[in-house]
């Protein structure tokens, strides 16, 4: 099995939002490149989220930091499917620094203080925003990148307000201009932000119903 495969059956079980929305791009390998930034993303994630205390992220975050320093620079990518998923996305012509918003936000996380909604519009521009950015550089390099950065903000709102009911109305307020700015970006670049329809799951929505969802958003060209 290739690393592309370990990271496909990997995104698809623990972010089958995003792993859905890359079925809609027609291009294998760049289908392979959006896996593999999505697997990246996931383990920052993952980082603050399953730590047995904050000082254990930390070190989770720096070696992924370091990973990031090393493939950028043209070292041999370390033994990790995550990885070597990066080192792709470093040979599309990304960066170091186009990176580096998705690992630092990740601290935020590690205070258990709850965000406020500057803090939180902040963190989500950096995570699902910055990664929507990313996506649609690889998609389409001519389409609308701030809008792209909105749309997965709001997306990671969603997510934010699911376990902090205080920024319920920031995310409504996102998803709403979301619904707008997803008119300015192009067929090609949409499978980027597809997954926006959805946000935090809904009491009793299966996942027919999501994948319904999303097949209906590239469809229309709407969220």
């Amino acid at each position: 099995m290739s690393p592309g495969d370990d990271l496909d059956s990997l995104v698809s079980r623990v972010d089958p939002d995003r792993w859905l929305s890359a079925r809609f791009v027609s291009d294998a390998a760049l289908r392979t490149d959006l896996i593999g930034l999505y697997a990246f993303d996931y383990e920052l994630a993952r980082a603050p989220r399953t730590a047995s205390n904050a000082l254990v992220a930390e070190v989770r975050l720096t070696w992924w930091s370091e990973a990031a320093d090393e493939v950028f620079a043209g070292k041999a990518p370390r033994n990790h499917p995550g990885v070597l998923g990066l080192s792709r996305l470093a040979e599309r012509g990304l960066t170091r620094a186009d990176v580096e918003p998705l690992v630092d936000a990740r601290y935020r996380e590690l205070d258990p203080t709850p965000m406020t909604e500057a803090e939180a519009l902040a963190w989500a521009r950096d995570t699902g925003g910055g990664c929507a950015r990313l996506a649609v550089r690889l998609l389409d390099p001519t389409c609308d990148f701030d809008a792209a950065q909105a749309i997965g903000a709001a997306w990671s709102l969603s997510w934010r307000a699911a376990e902090q009911a205080d920024l319920s109305d920031l995310a409504a307020r996102e998803q709403r201009a979301a619904r707008r700015l997803a008119r300015r970006l192009s067929a090609k670049a949409f499978p980027a932000v597809a997954h926006a329809v959805l946000g935090a799951r809904r009491k009793g929505e299966g996942d027919f119903a999501r994948k319904a969802r999303v097949t209906w958003a590239v469809a229309v060209g709407r969220i």
